[in-house]
């Protein structure tokens, strides 16, 4: 018994001494207070125009007469304004097929007008491209008038239409910034056209995903002759309220002036607001954006959506 109690004793003596020389544990480091877990929100800009019973462009509203939902759940608005002093980046798309000769200088003169009324020398922009067999730029951006009424005038008929090409190009190319458009210019396309294609590579739809890519808002006026509604009247309307935009259809092509009247109106009376989106996954895809006004007989126009950014 005693050699067993000798043994015991010099086996604990052992276990002790071993764990004598194991390191201690230690509790994992906590966060530093300096140290922040930094997590990317996208802010997501509006631009809308808002009208009353009458048609009539509503002014002196505030936040809290909106209220938005994304893909049908309500979100939270961030900021609030009247933009009518952003910044205008602006595209002039001519179509100048052969199908429009006999309009084309109506068209013109309306567009010249348009931007002398519309440009502000110092803090907008404008560009001009011209598409009948392929588009081409006749005039890159500037506030110049004089070298944007040139190249206006310049403009000849003739050739088949590739609209869409020209609307895909020319958001891709001249009006979407990497990364995301800046919250901080408006982008606004003027299409001028019968809405007619004939010859494009890509399809209505790829051109309208690139404008809302590029956060573009689409005017049209349709140069149709024949006072009926047709296919390239349902392809210009599709095209502008795919971006808040809004397509004209003038019966005389001398009421043209008129409705760009209209467009250069509206560009000096739109809201903006923003909000984060609460759905923070950056997968690409396209999320559904609706505005309410708690307000009785006001609409809404803006675009219907928007890309969430993708990783």
């Amino acid at each position: 018994m005693k050699r067993l109690a000798t043994v015991c004793s010099a086996l604990l003596l052992l276990a002790g001494s071993l764990a004598a020389q194991q390191p201690a544990k230690t509790a994992p480091p906590a966060l530093a207070q300096s140290d922040n877990i930094k997590v990317r929100v996208e802010l997501v800009n509006v631009l809308m125009t808002v009208t009353n019973k009458k048609n009539r462009l509503e002014n002196g509203l505030g936040k809290e007469d909106f209220r938005v939902y994304e893909d049908n759940k309500p979100q939270t608005i961030r900021y609030f304004s009247r933009e009518t002093d952003l910044p205008l980046r602006i595209g002039v798309l001519v179509d100048t097929s052969a199908s429009i000769r006999d309009r084309l200088r109506f068209e013109q003169e309306a567009a010249i007008d348009f931007l002398n009324s519309t440009l502000r020398p110092g803090k907008d922009l404008a560009f001009v491209e011209a598409f009948d067999v392929q588009p081409q730029t006749v005039q890159d951006y500037t506030s110049d008038m004089g070298k944007l009424s040139k190249a206006i005038r310049s403009l000849l008929a003739g050739g088949v239409t590739t609209l869409f090409d020209a609307i895909y190009l020319s958001c891709r190319q001249k009006m979407l910034v990497f990364p995301p458009p800046e919250p901080y210019l408006r982008r606004v396309m003027i299409i001028i056209s019968d809405g007619e294609d004939n010859q494009s590579q890509y399809t209505r739809e790829e051109a309208l995903a690139m404008a809302q890519r590029a956060e573009v808002t689409i005017y049209a006026i349709s140069t149709s002759e024949t006072g009926v509604p047709g296919h390239g009247d349902k392809v210009l309307r599709r095209l502008a309220e795919g971006t808040g935009g809004r397509a004209f259809f003038p019966f005389k092509p001398d009421e043209a002036g008129a409705d760009f009247r209209e467009i250069a109106r509206e560009l000096r009376s739109q809201y903006s607001l923003g909000y984060f989106s609460t759905n923070t996954a950056h997968d690409g895809t396209f999320r559904s954006i609706s505005i309410e006004p708690l307000l009785k007989g006001l609409q809404v126009r803006a675009k219907p959506g928007y890309y969430a950014p993708s990783e």
